[in-house]
């Protein structure tokens, strides 16, 4: 590991980037931000979080995410801890689409579709520095990447920007650019995987989920989109009124637990998690029409990360704000393609409060 650390700070607040190693030539980094009471960790390999430290209901600190030790390991990352996922996040049946008369072929990672941006996705890209945020209200970090042509089968040269920011109120705010030489599809999304007690529970049983949406997109059994929209009401994924995960993930053995794409009512806000053992309470807010629910249904202890456990099955839960799957391939889902000229915009925010 290299230990040179840049640290800034003003009043609370403060920034700090460490070079952790060089990969044929390419600088890895880990970034903390700070505002007093949060701490949050970035590398730039996938744009991934790390890590995040919140105060329990006693000031007790914990890592509130699933992670690892090492920014390293995330050029793997099987289970996409904390990153950035694209071009594409959630499912593309069969990796195909056609655009303007012509089909493309996309990488095929998941049963024959394709996954969260395939084998080489953003999730494992080095990503650019693209510049710090420092001042009175918020703290924050800019990534940059650019996809090349054909990448994963994808058309067209995508440049994308990844902003990072950190304010007084304990509001994590992801923010999401992109603009292309050719019509591609776009769906950016963060993976992190949420255990508010800081895996002191190794499980998420007694977490209160609430979703502010009716409906969900109903899917087959290669967990891709009909294209029917459901209502939820009076079935085991409603959540419009908060309710005990363990209670309903019995109810879900198809899935072995929660793994949907929830129709969000409108802009914010999204979802609402609470642990009432240490009264961490996040709420997401998001410009989205979706939100993926996943409740690490196939977690097996086989991984060790940065927490003294292994990670178990329903050990946490992933929120993807996000475009509908496959909708390269349903016209009448709303759409995800970007046009050249055209500047994708995508937000969300994570913000950690106690109850």
């Amino acid at each position: 590991m290299l230990s040179t650390e840049r640290t800034y700070t003003a009043g609370t607040l403060s920034w700090s980037n460490t070079l952790y190693d060089k990969l044929d030539g390419q600088e890895v980094y880990w970034i903390t931000l700070k505002n007093g009471a949060t701490t949050v960790r970035i590398t730039n390999i996938g744009c991934s979080i790390t890590s995040i430290h919140t105060p329990d209901r006693h000031g007790v600190q914990r890592n509130i995410v699933a992670g690892f030790d090492s920014p390293v390991d995330y050029l793997r990352n099987p289970w996409y801890f904390g990153c950035i996922i694209g071009r594409y996040v959630n499912r593309i049946g069969g990796g195909r689409f056609h655009l303007d008369g012509q089909a493309f072929q996309l990488s095929r990672n998941d049963d024959g579709n394709h996954l969260h941006g395939g084998f080489g996705g953003f999730h494992r890209k080095i990503w650019g520095m693209g510049g710090a945020i420092l001042n009175a209200q918020e703290v924050g970090v800019i990534f940059e990447y650019t996809s090349p042509d054909g990448e994963e089968g994808y058309p067209g040269n995508l440049q994308v920007r990844v902003k990072y920011t950190l304010d007084q109120q304990n509001r994590l705010a992801l923010s999401y650019t992109a603009v292309t030489d050719r019509r591609t599809p776009v769906n950016l999304a963060n993976h992190s995987y949420f255990n508010l007690t800081g895996f002191d529970d190794p499980l998420i049983a007694n977490h209160r989920l609430m979703i502010h949406a009716k409906a969900y997109t109903e899917k087959s059994t290669h967990n891709l989109p009909t294209g029917n929209l459901l209502p939820l009401a009076g079935t085991p994924l409603d959540l419009s009124a908060a309710a005990r995960i363990g209670d309903r993930i019995g109810q879900l053995a198809m899935d072995k637990g929660f793994d949907h794409n929830y129709v969000l009512d409108g802009i914010r806000p999204a979802a609402a998690l609470y642990d009432p053992l240490s009264g961490r309470m996040l709420r997401v807010t998001t410009d989205q029409p979706g939100i993926q629910v996943y409740t690490a249904n196939w977690w097996d202890g086989a991984i060790k990360g940065a927490h003294p456990e292994p990670y178990r099955q329903h050990g946490a839960i992933a929120l993807e704000t996000q475009a509908f799957p496959d909708s390269p391939n349903r016209p009448d889902f709303p759409s995800t393609i970007l046009n050249p000229g055209e500047t994708y915009h995508a937000n969300t925010v994570f913000e950690f409060d106690l109850i």
